[in-house]
């Protein structure tokens, strides 16, 4: 009997389509997918179910699970996997899991406490920790700059025509950005610039900064000589022009490597890579979570920005004080990471996150 083609993510059945013994096999299937990364039978399901089913049974739910492109055949083998559109499913509908244990939760609390460190050392001790507790590559983009309120800045000089600008969030995370001056600017000028940007900017978003500074730049303008005045709006004009995008950080793409099954895992692990130095592509990705609540799970190549099969991401963004979302952290993997686990970890470390930029 000829089989029909798997269908696409479009079309894909919804969780009530499949009956009560369908959708405990397709769990099983997929619990032994993330536990061994091999194909499984009729006949070990049959045995391990503790169900009144025989291996035909088995075998011609299978088939119908197959049918409707939940499952496939790798090769010539018997067993079955789960393909993307099974994961999804099986992700959305099928998976139990919990909080974390109480161990990990004390163990990304004082991985994540501040202590005396700036938002960006913290945020890459729990990318390092996301790693090491998940077995796959941790990642965090970074609060963008424009949504911190800020504490302080000041203009440095760096010598005839150029000053550094040095802002100072609220949060503790510190940027450094390099802009050029008129030649022979007095010091004068860089200190009173900062007076002026610091009476202007505390507590304040920068985006809330540029719009009350250029508003009142003309009536200020007398008191503040031509130079001055060039100083401030050198230095407001480079952090609108790059603090768009928040910093990526990624640790861990060596985790990725200890658990390859076969060579074409070594390609898809090579592909992650690649994907991983992309970071303008996995910015916009983590991006979307912007636009969604809670933990935000992209399998494969279901989403075209990630542009591959056989790798998953899981993401959750992080809030400040005021419930706006300015960053997400997450890891990224093969297919077949212990969503169970590590979605539950993942939100979790977000939410330490949140608390923490208060």
């Amino acid at each position: 009997m000829s089989r029909r083609p798997p269908k696409s993510l479009a079309d894909r059945p919804e969780l009530g389509a499949l009956n009560e013994r369908s959708r405990e096999i397709l769990r099983m299937i997929v619990d032994s997918y993330v536990e061994t990364g091999a194909p499984v039978g009729s006949r070990t399901l049959s045995r391990n179910m503790g169900l009144d089913l025989s291996p035909a049974t088995v075998r011609n739910v299978m088939a119908d699970l197959e049918d409707l492109g939940l499952l496939m055949a790798p090769h010539t083998s018997a067993g079955r996997l789960p393909t993307e559109q099974g994961l999804r499913l099986y992700v959305d509908g099928l998976l139990e899991h919990g909080n974390i244990g109480q161990d990990e939760r004390e163990i990304i609390e004082g991985k994540c406490a501040a202590s005396g460190r700036s938002l960006s050392q913290v945020l890459e001790e729990a990318t390092t920790l996301l790693s090491d507790l998940s077995h796959c590559a941790g990642l965090v983009m970074a609060p963008k700059q424009q949504d911190d309120t800020l504490k302080h800045i000041e203009f440095v000089s760096l010598g005839p025509g150029r000053a550094l600008v040095v802002l100072v969030g609220e949060s503790g995370n510190v940027e450094n950005r390099v802009i050029d001056v008129p030649v022979g600017l007095p010091p004068s000028s860089l200190v009173e610039a900062s007076n002026f940007l610091s009476a202007h900017l505390r507590g304040r978003t920068l985006e809330d900064t540029r719009q009350i500074v250029s508003q009142e730049m003309d009536t200020e303008r007398a008191r503040l000589d031509e130079l001055t005045s060039r100083v401030v709006e050198a230095g407001l004009a480079t952090w609108a022009d790059n603090s768009s995008g928040g910093a990526l950080i990624v640790r861990g793409q060596a985790q990725l490597l200890s658990d390859v099954q076969a060579l074409e895992d070594l390609e898809h692990i090579r592909q992650l890579f690649t994907a991983l130095e992309k970071k303008e592509a996995l910015l916009r990705l983590l991006d979307l979570t912007d636009d969604a609540e809670g933990v935000q799970i992209f399998i494969g190549a279901e989403n075209e920005l990630f542009g591959m099969a056989g790798c998953s991401m899981v993401v959750a963004p992080y809030n400040n004080s005021k419930q706006q979302i300015v960053g997400a952290i997450g890891v990224i993997g093969p297919t077949r990471i212990d969503y169970a686990r590590i979605i539950p970890m993942v939100d979790y470390t977000a939410k330490v996150i949140g608390r923490l930029i208060g």
